[in-house]
Parts: structure tokens; C-alpha cells; sequence
């Protein structure tokens, strides 16, 4: 189905959300149509975010709004959903499109498995009414839909639809870029120069892949490193909890900034128990790159004044490699908590491979060698 026959369908003027590679269709409709723009298009931290958002819509113009995420955000609105829009709480509409990862019986990362397997049924337990579009899906058939769903919404609960991969299609191209000079890769390759041995805790998408795939490169090992292959925005506390656990040892984490944004609490976890052993990357594109190059707002931001703020009593932006080696350098040889903004470019190789083991693998192999450390 075309894209633009959904949007008819929906019939919304306000759509905000988290991108999602199962909804690319979508998301450069909507950029290319609104780009950022707060009356009709925004792009939020989480999804959670997304639907206080879409509430807050709704409470000002008595109009429908529509939230769009993969489905592994469905946790992130079970709060929201359950004592805000809720027709037992506030009784707000909502329409949400959820993209499909981990669907049963179609081939996925192991992020998504479990996740596509209660993807519907989370949403019925919530008491969203739901409907699978796919790639046979006609124009008519959700007009059809769409008739009953107005009924709903009109007693004040959300609806939803489950977009299937390969459902949605858009003939338009969309770029995205930005003006920075160095490439994701070749920075994780000066990361992993001066690490060493330390332990590294990654973060989800591309950042993780070229990590494994510079350890190939290099003929290193793969048990120094934890690909946190989901669970976006919590690589930063995952790696927290490592290094209080092991405090004689450097522990690196790999972040992004789409990801930073998700959870930014815990920069301000991070900040106020200030571990002494932990450098904190934060790889930023202002994208949401994996999922297609959407962008985030951490091109309008200053992460480093917010990192000083949660309590990091050093934190730097680099924008070159001299300045990235130098404040590598410095961060590993410093016994005081340590972030480091590098600013980067958008895109990645077309034929960068995924991970070749397990995550129960890379789990237990990381496990031991932490087990080998002091």
C-alpha cells in the first residue's frame, strides 16, 4: 500500500513519534511533507514521550492525534496509555501505527523475537483495538476499518494499527545528511586503538555491528565487548552497573545520541554516583540513522553543559580525530568519570554485517572475561 492512502484513510493533521525502519514509508512522507514542524510533525525522545505529546494535542484542539514507533516501544506507552488516555482515567483518542519487527514466522534480529511474538497482544491488553496491515492490504479494506475505528475513538480509547514489513511504500527519496566529517566506523576503530582489553558496552543498532566487525578486522576477541542489541537508551546504565561491580577496571560505553535521548535520566544516575572508572561516548549524528536517518534533537542541544549539569566532572566535544585521540587518551589515563561527545557524519557501509553470534553468546563470553578481572 501506498503511503499516501493510509494518511488519507487516517485523516490525522498531527503525528509525532520514534522512527522505525518498518515505517520508513511513513517517516519520509512526513518529513518530506512537514519536516520538523511542532503544529504537525515532531520527532520525540521515546515513545512515552510521544503520547503525553499526542495528549496534550488532543486536549488543545478536540482532534485525533496519531503516534507512530516500533513495536519494541510498546513498553514505553504502557504507562502513559494506562493512566492518561485511558477511557477509565482521562478517556483520550489516539491512533497508533506500530511497525512489526519479530512478527512469528518472519526472519528477525534476536532483539525482536519475544517482542513480535506479544506485539497484538500487548496492545489488546491495553484495550487498543488492533489491525494487521500488510502488503495485500487494499485502500478500502481500511476505510472499512477506519469506520468502525472512528466509533471507538469516539468514546474516548485508541486504536491502533500493526504494519506488517514490506506494507507501506513511498516512491519519494529522502536524504538525509549533516555537515560533520568523520565516519561512525572509522571513530569506533580509534576507540577500540586505545581501549585495549577494557570492557566496552555498546550501544543498539550500527554502532554495535561495526564494533563486531572491527574485532574482526583486528583478529581480536569478542568477549570484551556487550552488543546491547535492544532495550535502546540503556547501554549507558547497563555499563554503570558493570563498573561499580568491577571498580580496578576502565569500562568504555558506546553510546548515540538518539539513544541518549530515550533515557536521559540516566545521565543524571550516572552523574550523581560519578563512578571513577567509567568513560561514557556519546557517537552524535543528530540521526536516528539505523532506522533510516530521521533526525533527533541532539543536533539542538549541548550534551556536554547537560553532562556537567548531571555532575560528569569532565565532559568534551571533539568534531576530528586529533582531538578524538587526545581525549581518548586522557579519559583512559584519568581516574574521574568521563564523557566525550564526538560529532559524526550519517551513513554507514552497505554491506556491514550483523553480529555472527548469539546474544546468549556474547552474553556469557563477556561474563567470563569480566570474571577473569579484578
Amino acid at each position: 500500500m501506498n503511503i499516501e492512502s493510509l494518511v488519507k484513510v487516517i485523516g490525522a493533521d498531527f503525528y509525532t513519534g520514534v522512527p522505525d525502519s518498518q515505517l520508513k514509508a511513513l517517516c519520509n512522507y512526513l518529513m518530506n511533507t512537514y519536516g520538523i514542524d511542532p503544529h504537525h510533525h515532531v520527532i520525540a525522545a521515546n515513545e512515552g514521550n510521544c503520547t503525553a505529546l499526542a495528549a496534550g494535542y488532543h486536549l488543545a484542539t478536540g482532534k485525533v492525534p496519531v503516534v507512530y514507533m516500533q513495536n519494541s516501544g510498546e513498553g514505553n506507552i504502557i504507562n502513559p496509555v494506562a493512566s492518561l488516555l485511558s477511557d477509565k482515567c482521562y478517556a483520550i483518542p489516539a491512533i497508533f501505527v506500530v511497525g512489526w519487527r519479530g512478527e512469528p514466522g518472519v526472519h528477525d534480529e534476536p532483539q525482536h523475537k519475544y517482542q513480535g511474538m506479544v506485539t497484538v497482544k500487548l496492545l489488546e491488553d491495553m484495550d487498543i483495538a488492533t489491525y494487521v496491515i500488510g502488503e495485500d492490504t487494499t485502500e478500502e479494506e481500511l476505510a472499512e476499518v477506519m469506520k468502525g475505528f472512528r466509533d471507538i475513538l469516539a468514546k474516548g480509547k485508541c486504536v491502533a494499527f500493526v504494519v506488517r514489513k514490506n506494507a507501506l511504500t513511498y516512491d519519494v527519496k529522502v536524504k538525509y545528511s549533516n555537515d560533520n566529517t568523520m565516519v561512525r566506523e572509522d571513530i569506533i576503530k580509534h576507540i577500540i586503538k586505545v581501549t585495549g582489553t577494557d570492557p566496552i558496552v555498546s550501544t543498539t543498532g550500527k554502532a554495535s555491528r561495526e564494533l563486531f566487525e572491527a574485532r574482526v578486522a583486528n583478529g581480536q576477541s569478542h568477549k570484551y565487548d556487550f552488543l546491547t542489541v535492544g532495550s535502546m537508551g540503556h547501554t549507558s546504565s547497563i555499563a554503570l552497573g558493570v563498573a561499580v561491580n568491577k571498580p580496578e577496571s576502565k569500562i568504555w560505553c558506546i553510546d548515540g545520541d538518539g539513544a541518549v535521548l530515550m533515557h536521559m535520566g540516566s545521565m543524571a544516575v550516572m552523574g550523581s554516583n560519578k563512578p571513577n572508572n567509567i568513560v561514557h561516548i556519546v557517537i552524535n549524528n543528530a540521526s536516528h540513522e539505523t532506522v533510516g536517518g530521521q533526525p533527533t534533537v541532539a543536533g539542538d542541544i549541548d550534551i556536554v553543559a547537560i553532562a556537567k549539569a548531571c555532575g560528569y566532572p569532565n565532559a568534551v566535544c571533539v568534531a576530528d580525530f586529533d582531538s578524538l585521540d587526545r581525549e581518548l587518551q586522557a579519559a583512559k589515563e584519568r581516574s574521574e568519570l568521563s564523557l566525550i561527545e564526538v560529532k559524526c557524519s550519517i551513513g554507514a557501509r552497505a554491506d556491514l554485517g550483523r553480529p555472527t553470534t548469539t546474544a546468549i553468546e556474547n552474553k556469557e563470553h563477556f561474563m567470563e572475561y569480566l570474571a577473569e578481572l579484578q
